[in-house]
């Protein structure tokens, strides 16, 4: 008997090698989308690291002063590279660091002898020399830059407020105890405490004096004074006791008189401080503590509150304000330095710099450099705080922000004033993307299932080949044009017929099950003339004259349940209404959303084996059982699919919710008022945000959470998928 082989033919071959070509072409395909998405994830998170970065303080250059007097005051500029001291003989020198070593560049004799120096608690630098005879002299140390043949050139010099001319404050009878002082649209105001206890206050316009007033109080041993920079508070400290004066027209009245020791068992106060734009009191104690207080408005009234406290290192010897942002530095006798950055509790602690706490510190306007004295040595640190108004618990948490009445999630990146603070909180994002998401489900989800449900089970397969692509259609409509749509035609619709729409919502469904039962009620003769499956034809007429007949008499209704105006009656009730709102989105985006889940739930359902129904049917059982016993138990993998796909789609739209709502951040369940979601915060602020800013990187850190989002939601819909088809597959 002849022997049979298997020969590979000049086609087999040919075949074997394009099912190899095609085999290799597909794995490199889902290996580079793979590589695609690892690399996209591994870029937002390395753009999101330096948020959370600590901050840093290194040496950075010093250098002995050839003096014998000791500096008052003291600046440095933004480069690091110039100082500035002013002793008490009078005397303004400028330095230069080079190499760990100080050269002069320039010297100004500024007063003949300084008893007491006050400073500005902003970024203008003006300076306040108060000499023997109680005279008052304004200067503004400067660093002029000038770049010739490619060299920087600095040239040192000092500004005079009112050309140089002192103020004087003497009285006779008494002497002058502490200065403060603020310059506000070129007005000088002076506040200046005696030792017989009178405060007085004078404004100065071109040198001249315009007005003076006189506190009504008697203050005998006044500890500290400051005042805020545009001269309508000033801050009283005798003890542990504040007294509080509020300019009105041209007077100071007494606001109100706080305790500072009241909060902390009665210790003594060391010092207060006016943190940057001065809306905050920093408040030192003897024991190392530190406060933060500032106005709250609580009916209708401002009173200094006590907001949070700080623990400092022991031996706490004094305090340095930030330039701008909202922190400070604390020195210690032991020589250990800690940055606090007040909204957010972040402090961070630096050891090993000083052997001891130095006599006094500047900071660079910039918050680059920090100037410290100490036994006859300027030593300049560099400072790396690249976003320390930034944590991670501040993001999820509340936070009491300066002049709030109480903590709250905020989310402000931009204001009118320059005084203001970023107010970076991914809460009233993170509520809103849900919050949309949420409604749109709602809406979308009921609609989808049953109509996939129907067309795949009950409806005729002609009327069946004309539904179905017209849903699939609907998914290639723009949702910008949606979004237009809701915002522009829907949304006024909406308002002007809320009572109609929301009871066409709420009595549709029993609508149709009436209509259901009618059909059954009707005679035999009638019903048999409508084909099994084409039920819908006679059904969509009714609904869409129900829902007319609603719209129609919406101004009866509204004046028939709530008196005329139902916005007036849900104002009187608490609620706010926006005419952009959840209840627009809902639809919008539920219409979006709807195609999506309703072809993966038709395509589960429809694909459920013959067989099964068949048999379930041969058996006994009604078509409603077979539904809800057979084919939907088999289906429930693919339908659950359709519902997280459908998910994933509400939670990162974008045009509709950027469109539909007043993209407003606030966190309430009320459907009648908006919201605003990471996805559209991010299409809107990262034209306008400072590339490389932490507010760029915030919006990096919101598309890094909506992708770890999407990918856990798919993630267990394929969990739950697989669950469902084992435990179905015997079926």
């Amino acid at each position: 008997m002849a022997g049979s082989g298997f020969s590979l033919r000049e086609k087999d071959k040919k075949r074997l090698i394009k099912d190899r070509i095609a085999k290799a072409m597909v794995t490199c395909g889902g290996l580079a989308v793979l590589a695609a998405l690892i690399l996209i994830f591994v870029y937002l998170v390395n753009m999101v690291i330096p948020l959370f970065s600590s901050p840093t303080l290194k040496p950075y250059a010093s250098g002995q002063i050839t003096t014998k007097y000791q500096p008052l005051a003291m600046g440095i500029d933004d480069s690091g590279k110039y100082a500035y001291t002013i002793s008490n003989d009078g005397e303004l020198r400028f330095l230069s660091f080079n190499h760990n070593a100080l050269s002069d560049l320039s010297s100004f004799n500024v007063s003949n002898s300084i008893q007491q120096i006050a400073l500005t608690p902003n970024q203008e630098g003006w300076i306040a020399l108060v000499d023997s005879k109680d005279d008052v002299t304004l200067i503004k140390p400067t660093f002029l830059h000038a770049y010739s043949q490619h060299r920087n050139l600095i040239n040192p010099d000092v500004s005079y407020f009112f050309d140089g001319k002192a103020t004087s404050l003497h009285k006779a009878s008494t002497q002058l105890s502490k200065v403060a002082f603020s310059v506000n649209h070129g007005i000088l105001t002076l506040a200046a405490a005696y030792t017989d206890g009178m405060v007085d206050v004078r404004w100065y316009s071109n040198a001249k004096e315009i007005h003076q007033f006189s506190l009504p109080i008697n203050l005998p041993d006044i500890d500290q004074l400051l005042m805020t920079p545009d001269g309508k508070t000033i801050y009283l400290r005798y003890g542990s006791h504040l007294v509080v004066a509020e300019k009105s027209d041209n007077a100071f009245k007494v606001r109100e008189s706080v305790d500072l020791s009241r909060d902390t068992d009665g210790v003594p106060v060391k010092s207060i401080n006016l943190l940057a734009r001065a809306y905050s009191l920093i408040v030192s104690y003897d024991n190392g503590d530190i406060a933060q207080w500032f106005d709250v408005l609580r009916s209708e009234k401002r009173t200094l509150t006590f907001i949070r406290s700080f623990t400092a290192s022991k031996g706490l010897s004094f305090i340095l304000p930030d330039s701008y942002r909202k922190g400070f530095y604390s020195f210690s006798q032991g020589g250990v330095v800690k940055s606090y950055y007040t909204t957010n509790d972040r402090v961070q602690t630096f050891s090993g710099l000083f052997d001891h706490a130095p006599k006094l510190a500047a900071m660079s306007g910039n918050e680059e450099y920090l100037l410290t004295y100490s036994k006859g040595k300027l030593s300049v640190s560099q400072a790396n705080a690249y976003a320390p108004e930034i944590s991670f618990s501040s993001l999820w948490r509340k936070v009491w922000y300066e002049s709030y009445p109480k903590p709250a999630y905020v989310w402000q990146t931009t204001s009118s004033s320059h005084d203001y603070e970023a107010k970076f909180s991914l809460m009233p994002l993170t509520f809103g993307t849900l919050k949309a998401a949420a409604f749109a489900m709602l809406f979308s989800l009921p609609i989808a299932i049953c109509g996939a449900i129907y067309t795949a089970y009950f409806m005729s397969e002609t009327m069946r080949r004309i539904v179905k692509p017209s849903i699939e259609l609907m998914e290639a409509l723009p949702t910008v044009i949606i979004g237009f749509l809701a915002g522009l035609w829907f949304a006024p619709i909406v308002e002007s017929h809320l009572v109609s729409i929301v009871l066409t919502m709420l009595l549709l469904p029993p609508f149709i099950v009436l209509m259901g039962f009618a059909w059954k009620l009707l005679p035999s003769a009638i019903t048999r003339r409508c084909p099994n499956g084409w039920h819908p034809l006679i059904l969509m007429p009714l609904v869409a004259l129900f829902t007319y007949l609603l719209l129609d008499n919406s101004g009866i209704v509204e004046a028939w349940l709530f008196n005329g105006d139902v916005r007036v009656f849900l104002a009187n009730h608490g609620i706010d209404y926006d005419q952009r709102n959840a209840l627009v989105v809902g639809f919008a985006m539920g219409f979006a959303v709807i195609p999506t889940i309703f072809t993966i739930a038709e395509d589960a359902v429809f694909s459920v084996p013959k067989h099964l129904s068949d048999g379930s049917l041969a058996l006994g059982a009604t078509p409603w059982q077979t539904l809800t016993n057979v084919v939907l138990l088999t289906a429930s993998p693919g339908i659950f699919s359709a519902v997280m796909m459908g998910l994933g789609r509400a939670v990162g739209e974008t045009m509709i919710v950027m469109m539909a709502t007043g993209n407003t951040p606030i966190m309430d369940w009320n459907i009648l008022e908006g919201m605003r979601t990471l996805a559209a915060t991010i299409a809107i602020e990262m034209p306008e945000s400072e590339v490389g800013s932490p507010h760029f990187r915030l919006l990096f850190l919101a598309a890094l959470i909506l992708l770890v989002f999407t990918f856990a939601v798919n993630s267990l819909a394929e969990w739950v998928r697989q669950r469902l088809r084992e435990k179905y597959r015997a079926m």
